[in-house]
């Protein structure tokens, strides 16, 4: 399995994405656009990982690049590539498609609780109740034909799917102590007096089983994406 990763800045990588390749024995590259913005040839491919980032999908006249990523994404979903979009990922996708990426109402930043919209035969299912990480302060509308599989209560649309092989995560299930480290260091001034804006503390005193929690689901999500021999 040749797994190809768009990741945007330094300090927000993997996570435990890591080691689930690792067992896999997948073969991983990378598109590092911070440092080159050379892309495989599709055909070469097997899953398209896009991980989060500071920027805006929007931001196309500062960051030409992103045009490329976006037609790139979009050829990747019609290729019948298996395809994970995370946080700026997420919303790489639905533009790519054709939906509109906005601020959201409220700033996300902490550990919240997610919910499972009811379930769609065919479809990925949540758990009950899932508290996760985020890191975002825009949204997105759901892409034509998507299926809605998560929402929060900052934040409508917090996770679809798209046909059997796509799924977007606005959440970052990924997250270890280091990576939340690494992106708290990179973006505290972000870290205002808000509603869903937790304190450096908060984010960095939660338990173990937390990180434990969401890296079981997103080896949840990864085996999903490719169940079918991926």
């Amino acid at each position: 399995m040749h797994v190809h990763i768009l990741q945007h800045v330094p300090f927000e990588g993997l996570g435990s994405i890591e080691a689930w390749l690792s067992h896999r024995e997948a073969c991983v590259t990378y598109t590092r656009f911070f440092e080159s913005t050379h892309l495989p040839a599709m055909a070469d491919i097997d899953f398209l990982i896009a991980l989060g980032g500071p920027m805006s999908v929007n931001d196309e006249e500062q960051l030409p690049w992103l045009r490329e990523e976006k037609h790139f994404v979009a050829d990747a979903i019609a290729s019948n590539k298996a395809v994970l979009g995370i946080c700026l990922g997420a919303q790489l996708i639905a533009s790519a498609l054709g939906s509109r990426i906005y601020p959201g109402a409220e700033k996300e930043i902490g550990w919240f609780p997610v919910f499972p919209e009811p379930a769609v035969p065919g479809t990925f299912v949540f758990p009950t109740i899932a508290e996760v990480f985020h890191w975002h302060g825009e949204t997105f509308d759901l892409p034509a034909g998507a299926v809605h599989l998560a929402s929060s209560e900052a934040c409508r649309n917090q996770a679809f799917q798209i046909g059997a092989r796509v799924i977007g995560l606005q959440f970052h299930l990924e997250t270890t102590p280091g990576s939340a480290e690494a992106i708290i260091s990179n973006c505290a001034n972000e870290l205002l007096p808000r509603r869903f804006i937790q304190t450096e503390p908060a984010l960095r005193g939660v338990p173990a089983a937390n990180y434990a929690g969401i890296n079981a689901l997103m080896t949840k999500v990864l085996e999903y994406l490719v169940r079918d021999g991926g």
